[in-house]
């Protein structure tokens, strides 16, 4: 008897925490995905674009390399959705890229092991974390890509795109709207897939802020909350 009514309280404690969590966030519509988060049924695969030799863009001012703002935003967003109940896969856990040696063809094998990994993972969405570049200083924001093939793909990316404006807008940077590309990892698998990207490293005040710790814990917030929206609206 004393067993059961342990057990009893902790999964309202349990409850009452993904509950507030999502109360927080404002986007709880129903408990669907409260439920689906207790009984381990998410799974979310993170994946820290380039890595390695691969160092993608660098921030114009500071020189700053994407792929180590891309792991280091990977490893906050993943304690926050691994806090939240999600069960979280890491594509690059390290500052190493996928391709083994930096050969010939490095590239080509660095992208086919994150998709074997993805595969292997069998996750419910795959999140693709990056940062953007573009010639003109002035651009600023996030932005969320997702294939055009994909419906889910595309709900997802509205869900995060939402939530990465409403954080740029305390910044005073205009909205920027989700947009479709055919990139290898939005169609390498079968599974929602988006590539974010945080901001553009070609703008002094994003480069500021994209340094910044405090920052990229908020990215990470942002973006685990529009997770949290996408699959509301999914359970709804």
């Amino acid at each position: 008897m004393k067993r059961s009514w342990i057990a009893a309280i902790a999964a309202v404690v349990v409850t009452a925490f993904f509950t507030a969590t999502a109360l927080c966030f404002g986007v709880l519509n129903g408990a669907a995905w409260v439920a689906a988060v207790e009984s381990g049924q998410f799974r979310i695969v993170l994946d820290a674009g380039h890595g390695g030799v691969d160092g993608g863009v660098v921030g114009r001012t500071t020189g700053l390399k994407e792929s180590d703002l891309n792991l280091s935003i990977t490893h906050f967003l993943k304690d926050e959705l691994t806090d939240m109940g999600f069960d979280v896969v890491l594509t690059r856990k390290t500052e190493a890229g996928l391709y083994d040696t930096a050969t010939k063809g490095f590239k080509k094998r660095d992208m086919q092991r994150r998709k074997e990994l993805i595969e292997a993972a069998k996750p419910d969405l795959v999140l693709s974390i990056h940062q953007n570049f573009y010639p003109s200083g002035s651009v600023r924001g996030g932005q969320v890509f997702y294939s055009k093939k994909s419906e889910d793909g595309k709900a997802l990316a509205i869900a995060l795109q939402r939530q990465l404006n409403e954080l740029y807008a305390t910044e005073g940077v205009k909205a920027r709207a989700e947009k479709s590309g055919e990139y290898y990892m939005l169609e390498c698998s079968v599974y929602p897939s988006v590539i974010v990207e945080c901001g553009f490293l070609s703008n002094s005040a994003d480069e500021r802020l994209l340094q910044s710790k405090t920052w990229q814990k908020k990215l990470a917030n942002s973006i685990a909350a529009g997770v949290v929206g996408y699959f509301d609206g999914a359970a709804a």
